[in-house]
């Protein structure tokens, strides 16, 4: 690893413990581990990008239903961002300067432009992280107003959020589901929706484990990523770290499920023993 993704990754870091994290510096440090050629000019650029398109929104146009509808207006009619079942099969969908050129992306990603567009324009705006779909929404819990980015910024109707938590869940939707999503957890989804990416393409297994790499920059993480990181390693024929990990890891389980901690050190073993 270069010292110039070795700096963005500390830049990812910082950020991610920052009092306030900036999510669409997180979403392109993210995006510049899965294109190297995004360099700091390019990160500045998507950045100044979004702030153009927040200075072509109408001045205070009202309530939420009517920032929804300006929101909609500029980038789901003037500028054609939307989404469609072929971008679930593209990196780049989930990479925020590619979304921005290409003006495509998965539905988290697409919110992300969606909400940091609003946001610089002074919008009450967040996203909502529905089951199986995300979303964005506009004003206060009590008079909340949901749009769909990933279908051009349509406004969705109670019963639409009731069949998208329902088909996603089998159960009905929540008050819960509708809460405001903090930023990190915006970064962990992303992250995992490129680690499923990856996972049907044995091909990237780079790509899952630099994603795997930020997830466990994160200030909070589940263990069991670090005990995914060390088999990850071991598939790509770096026995020896990944023995080193899966021993490491090890330690970490053993005051807790000391099978379990026997069972990861024979991995390592045979790791190790894949040298001979």
């Amino acid at each position: 690893m270069g010292s110039e993704s070795t700096d963005r990754r500390e830049q990812f870091a910082r950020e991610a413990r920052a009092e306030r994290p900036d999510l669409a510096l997180l979403c392109l440090l993210l995006a510049a581990e899965g294109d190297p050629a995004l360099d700091e000019a390019g990160i500045d650029a998507a950045q100044m990008e979004l702030d153009r398109l927040a200075g072509l929104l109408p001045y205070g146009p009202g309530g939420a239903r009517a920032w929804a509808a300006a929101l909609a207006e500029l980038l789901g009619g003037r500028y054609e961002f939307r989404g469609s079942a072929a971008d679930y099969q593209r990196l780049e969908s989930s990479l925020l300067h590619e979304v921005l050129r290409r003006r495509r992306g998965l539905p988290i990603l697409l919110s992300v432009v969606w909400t940091e567009v609003a946001r610089r324009a002074g919008a009450p705006v967040y996203g909502v992280a529905l089951p199986g779909h995300f979303v964005v929404g506009f004003g206060p819990p009590g008079d909340q107003v949901l749009a769909d980015p990933f279908d051009g910024g349509r406004v969705l109707t109670g019963t639409d959020a009731e069949l998208l938590a329902s088909g996603a869940t089998g159960r009905p939707l929540d008050p819960s589901m509708l809460r405001p999503a903090d930023p990190l957890d915006i970064v962990v989804r992303i992250l995992n929706n490129i680690r499923a990416w990856a996972a049907t393409r044995p091909e990237c297994s780079d790509v899952a484990l630099w994603a795997l790499d930020l997830s466990l920059l994160l200030p909070s993480h589940p263990a069991r990523l670090r005990h995914e990181r060390a088999q990850l390693l071991v598939q790509r024929g770096e026995f020896l770290m990944g023995a080193a990990e899966l021993e490491e890891y090890a330690e970490v389980v053993e005051p807790v499920d000391a099978q379990a901690a026997e069972r990861v050190r024979r991995d390592a073993r045979l790791a190790r023993a894949r040298l001979n």
